[in-house]
């Protein structure tokens, strides 16, 4: 469970108010308007940003004052973070250990981390040398190496057309049951939330509103997601 207890983030004159519980085993979609914080509540959930006042659980654990390598989680950002200098290989092992110094069993856990993200024989390119999918595959294979129950993806297939979007987007969902993942995403579109995501939690004015099932939301809409879709 990723429990937020009363959580206040502040930056400048923005605050956001979160107070909710997030499934473990489950897909949860974080929709909201641009600028209403969604990134910003990823980063606290990460620990890049410190909460104004409350208090941030995951696994039953307190990990408010926790640095982001200490924390039960993952995360993906927009940008990818693939180092341009280091082969796909070694990007992905920095998952384990940021000095590249891998045993055996980890050559061999890494191998295999790229064999289930399609990139199997690839691990000598640089990531120039790779499509906009691939390198996606990459930053998502060194995520799940780190064996980390959570993952939080801050739209890290956002430039991504829309046939490669849901390519990726279906990885996720059928990686997160195989590895028992529990994922929060999130995205601007309502069509990657009912494509993967069991729960879907929306932002608007201020405020984390609880996840409720993605389907029946959907069907019936509460009025701030109506208002957020139009």
């Amino acid at each position: 469970m990723l429990r937020l207890h009363d959580v206040t983030l502040a930056l400048g004159a923005f605050r956001l108010q979160a107070d909710a519980d997030f499934a473990p085993g489950r897909i949860t979609a974080l929709m909201g308007a641009s600028g209403s914080g969604k990134s910003t509540l990823l980063a606290a959930i990460a620990g890049f940003l410190a909460p104004v006042s409350g208090r941030i659980e995951v696994e039953g654990r307190d990990v408010t004052a926790l640095p982001p390598g200490d924390r039960p989680l993952s995360i993906l950002f927009q940008d990818q973070n693939l180092f341009p200098h280091l082969d796909i290989a070694r990007n992905v092992g920095l998952g384990l250990r940021p000095d590249l110094r891998l045993d055996r069993d980890q050559k061999a856990a890494r191998d295999a981390v790229l064999d289930k993200v399609g990139l199997g024989g690839l691990g000598s390119r640089l990531p120039r040398d790779l499509s906009g999918g691939q390198q996606s595959r990459a930053a998502l294979a060194r995520a799940l190496l780190r064996g980390r129950p959570w993952l939080l993806l801050d739209e890290p297939f956002s430039a991504l057309g829309p046939a490669l979007r849901a390519e990726m987007l279906d990885l996720v969902a059928s990686t997160a049951a195989s590895e028992d993942l529990s994922v929060l995403m999130v995205s601007h579109d309502p069509g990657d939330a009912r494509r993967i995501a069991q729960d879907t939690a929306l932002i608007a004015d201020g405020r984390l509103e609880p996840p409720r099932p993605t389907g029946p939301l959907f069907a019936d809409p509460t009025p701030s997601l109506r208002a957020y879709l139009g």
